[in-house]
């Protein structure tokens, strides 16, 4: 039998969802066990930056003692040990369509963390030139999409898909306000789309 994997995980962390759709949509649910961890804010994690200096979720530990981080090399490691179609694709340009769009929702979910980041200093503390870069960043990422959104419906799933969704996902749990449908019923519709995918269904972000 395959010894089980460990991932550190927290389901709060758009990254961690990333990853855990990801494993979902590889079949590998059977090979990883989750671990709660708590990182980020304030207070260092020291017992998981025993094995990442880093303290970020997610983390992997592999039987052997390898430790993989973050999500982006966890999901890519992952999509070397199943046999189903690939998520990082192994041909050109479809490779690198797939590495463009997992940049962009990395991007968003980065700004999107920024953003909620400076809400919870003080008022007097926050800086307004930077929410609404943050922001105008946000839309300008979700006006790029809604102009692919075709080709998102198209091609074939990947890892590109997963960090675009997931982004768009955090919008709405984190910064409904910004309204990122509105104007773009085309990216509205990939992501309903995107939302049916029983990965991603069954990893919700949630409070906890």
């Amino acid at each position: 039998m395959t010894e089980k994997m460990t991932l550190h995980w927290s389901p709060r962390s758009p990254y961690v969802r990333k990853t855990m759709i990801a494993i979902h949509e590889m079949g590998l649910q059977d090979r990883i066990q989750t671990v709660r961890t708590v990182a980020g804010g304030t207070t260092p994690h020291w017992e998981l930056m025993k094995i990442n200096p880093l303290g970020k979720i997610p983390t992997l530990e592999v039987g052997d003692g390898t430790v993989v981080y973050d999500s982006p090399v966890i999901i890519e490691y992952l999509d070397t040990l199943h046999s189903g179609p690939r998520l990082y694709p192994i041909a050109w340009p479809e490779r690198l369509t797939a590495l463009r769009r997992h940049a962009m929702g990395q991007g968003m979910l980065d700004a999107a963390l920024l953003l909620l980041g400076e809400g919870f200093r003080p008022g007097e503390r926050q800086s307004e030139p930077h929410k609404e870069l943050w922001r105008a960043k946000l839309r300008a990422s979700a006006d790029a999409l809604e102009q692919e959104a075709d080709a998102l419906a198209a091609d074939a799933f990947s890892v590109g898909h997963i960090a675009i969704g997931v982004a768009l996902g955090y919008l709405d749990f984190r910064f409904d306000t910004l309204q990122w449908r509105e104007g773009r019923p085309r990216l509205a519709a990939w992501h309903a789309t995107f939302n049916a995918r029983p990965s991603v269904a069954a990893n919700m972000p949630a409070e906890g």
